[in-house]
Formats: structure tokens, sequence, C-alpha cells
């Protein structure tokens, strides 16, 4: 059975609850933002901490924001990560077009950043086995326009001591660490003792996190994009942020899917550029 529930979420601020035969799912309009994914007997797909705020003025600190239209703070740029995930974005339509699967669409309202609706960005997610997010900005100006995205996934894990993140090996990463130097990841799988902060480029990996924990094999994959960002805030950053919990950091990690940095995107007028990412889980051998 599938159902489609509008509801107020946590602040006040309204959200979709979404059941289906195999999983559950909530969005929140604020960042179009998806908080929970999770298959019907497993523990939850994605990471929610526990003290987000939940306020017009603030990103949701876990799920899946949705970073655009840079991602970082780059020089001249005011917020972090752009401002799409501090939005209220427009519920368009949600279908079934095929049975158990339901899909949700969003659109971000114009603004004086877009060209007042020349740049039209949408967010397309289905919910049924799997969870699938697609990303679609169009340009509709007579100029270029450049701009990073990404999908910044907060994974559930069960214990990032045991944690593997799987298939970037021989990919070239910028440290954030280290003044984002240029080095290439040589192990076959990153493992955590400590802060994580890498940039993987030109790298279309499907990338897996193998989760002994909780015997659970996590699938990222991913068209559309070239970038994938591995973090962990480990103990001292997780102190630091006011809407994490200092001991968070244990249970979750982020493997992101975008273009980001040397693979930000130009898009010539009339064309369109398309991010999709599709997450899937099965036990662990």
């Amino acid at each position: 059975m599938t159902r489609v529930a509008f509801v107020t979420g946590n602040g006040g601020l309204p959200k979709l609850q979404i059941t289906t035969e195999w999983s559950a799912a909530e969005i929140y309009l604020h960042g179009a933002h998806v908080t929970q994914f999770q298959k019907h007997g497993e523990p939850p797909l994605l990471f929610l901490s526990a003290q987000s705020r939940f306020q017009p003025d603030a990103p949701i600190r876990g799920g899946i924001p949705i970073i655009f239209p840079w991602f970082g703070k780059p020089v001249g740029r005011s917020g972090q990560h752009g401002f799409a995930r501090n939005r209220s974005w427009a519920l368009q339509e949600i279908t079934t077009p095929e049975p158990g699967t339901i899909y949700a669409r969003f659109r971000l309202p114009p603004a004086p950043e877009l060209g007042e609706g020349r740049i039209v960005v949408d967010f397309l997610v289905s919910v049924g086995q799997t969870l699938t997010a697609e990303l679609k900005v169009t340009n509709h100006s007579t100029d270029t326009f450049d701009f990073e995205n990404c999908l910044h996934t907060y994974f559930a894990v069960g214990d990032i001591s045991t944690l593997q993140v799987v298939g970037l090996q021989g990919v070239d990463y910028l440290d954030s660490l280290e003044g984002h130097q240029r080095k290439t990841e040589v192990n076959d799988a990153i493992r955590f003792t400590g802060e994580v902060d890498r940039t993987f480029i030109n790298t279309r990996h499907r990338v897996e996190i193998h989760d002994p924990a909780w015997r659970r094999r996590i699938r990222v994959e991913k068209t559309g994009g070239v970038s994938t960002v591995v973090w962990n805030p480990w103990i001292a950053k997780a102190k630091a942020m006011t809407d994490f919990g200092n001991e968070e950091y244990q249970r979750m990690v982020c493997v992101e899917s975008g273009n980001v940095a040397t693979n930000q995107i130009t898009l010539a007028p009339d064309e369109a550029a398309t991010l999709t990412m599709k997450l899937s889980s099965e036990a662990l051998a």
C-alpha cells in the first residue's frame, strides 16, 4: 500500500510523509529536504541530527541537503553551500507512475539570483525499493550560467570506527584539511580514525559504504555528476557545531554526489544539466 500525507513537521515546517510497501520517507518543503528514508525492517538509511534546527532561515542538519549554486563558501559569496537548502520549495506534483513507487516533484521559486525565473531548478524524488533524487537545472537566459551542485547525503551507520567507504581507490581528491592539496587515494577503502573531508574529482565511480556494525552495504550511484565528497567531522568539529550532537559523528558519514570545485558546470543558454543519485542497500556478506 502506498500513502502520501501532507503534515506539519518539526518547527512547524510543512513536510510530506510517504509510505510504500517497501519503505518510508519524509521530505520537507524547506530546502526540498529529504530527512528520512528507511526500508521496512532496516535501520534508517539517512542520518538526521537530534540537534538540527528546523527554522525557515537555517539549513536542516542531516538527510539530503541540496547544495546549489555553490559549494562551500567561495570568495565573494555570502552563506555556506548556496541558498537552495534555506529556501522553501514549491511542490509541483505527486505521481505513481509504477506500482509501489511514489514520485514527488519540487521547484525552487524564482529569485533575483536566478534571473527571476530564467534559471529553473527542479528536484524529483522517487521513493520505493530504492531512493532516487534528481536535480535538474535549466538555463532559459541568454547568458551562460556557472554553478556547482551537490546532494550532500548524510548516511546513518552503526559505528564509524569500523566503517569503510569503498570504490575510490586511484581517484584524485582535494584534501580540505590540508589547504585543498591534490592527492590520490591509494587505499582500497577509506577508514575513519579522525576527521575526513575529501572532494574526489573527475569520477563517475559507484561508491559503497560497508557497515559491519549493522551488517549493511549501501550503494551510492550517480549520473550527471563527476564529484564525490566524503566527510566525517570527528570529535573537535562535532563539538564546535551548534546543530550537531557531540557524539553523533560516531553514527554518520557523508558521501555526497555532485559537481564541485574544478568540476563546476557551465550551462549554455537553452541547455539543461541533470544530476541523479540512486541509493540502495543490502545485507553485507
